[in-house]
């Protein structure tokens, strides 16, 4: 049985197809694939990304811009069933798989934190509270109440029960560099009055809290 085409012109197009699979690979799959190779996954790592901004995301560029920073959305990293997930909160907190995860993301690029050694013995106990809000709605408004949660809520919350401790500084909107993205702010909140006193612990924030460390 022939496994390779005997002509030349169909070897041609054999290697064609070949490297057209590659290419998608790469560009797709291939990315999730990279990300692993160059990062070995922890359960309770937190991840950062930036996600899609095409036009009528204003949220987005809004996050990211009163900020200063790449940052529009996190999860933490967990295993289940024995597959590597993200414990997330977008459109509702859930899981979603980790490859799926790094697609999603602006040009695939994501950072990785992770809780400091003397830490790391509460990520079951911290896992377990980020639970308790599976199902809970995406907070647009970015308030800090327990009905709706939004991304950098999740982990920081679950930590606050746990702990009593703040992971990272919550800041106030105001201090903020948000007049650029009133309008959308004003859409989102459906009244003229911005809530310069409602406080939030933003992507950014939650990334430089000093139980963390860079490692990706």
């Amino acid at each position: 049985m022939k496994i390779f085409p005997g002509s030349k012109g169909a070897r041609w197009r054999l290697g064609a197809l070949v490297l057209a699979l590659f290419a998608v690979l790469g560009s797709q799959l291939g990315w999730a694939v990279i990300g692993k190779v160059r990062y070995r996954m922890q359960e309770g790592d937190l991840v950062f990304q930036s996600l899609p901004n095409p036009p009528g995301m204003d949220l987005v560029d809004a996050i990211e811009g009163a900020t200063g920073s790449p940052y529009s959305h996190c999860g933490v990293v967990v295993k289940k069933g024995g597959r590597w997930m993200v414990l997330e909160s977008i459109g509702e907190v859930r899981e979603t798989p980790y490859d799926q995860w790094i697609l999603r993301g602006r040009q695939r690029r994501f950072s990785v934190y992770r809780l400091r050694e003397e830490h790391q013995p509460r990520i079951p106990a911290w896992i377990a509270e980020m639970r308790k809000d599976m199902g809970k709605p995406y907070d647009i408004y970015y308030a800090m109440d327990d009905d709706l949660i939004y991304c950098s809520e999740l982990p920081w919350k679950a930590w606050k029960r746990l702990t009593g401790e703040s992971m990272g500084t919550t800041v106030p909107l105001g201090t903020l560099d948000w007049k650029p993205y009133a309008d959308v702010i004003r859409a989102i909140e459906k009244k003229d009055e911005i809530p310069v006193d409602r406080v939030m612990i933003t992507p950014r924030d939650l990334a430089m809290a000093s139980q963390l460390e860079l490692v990706q």
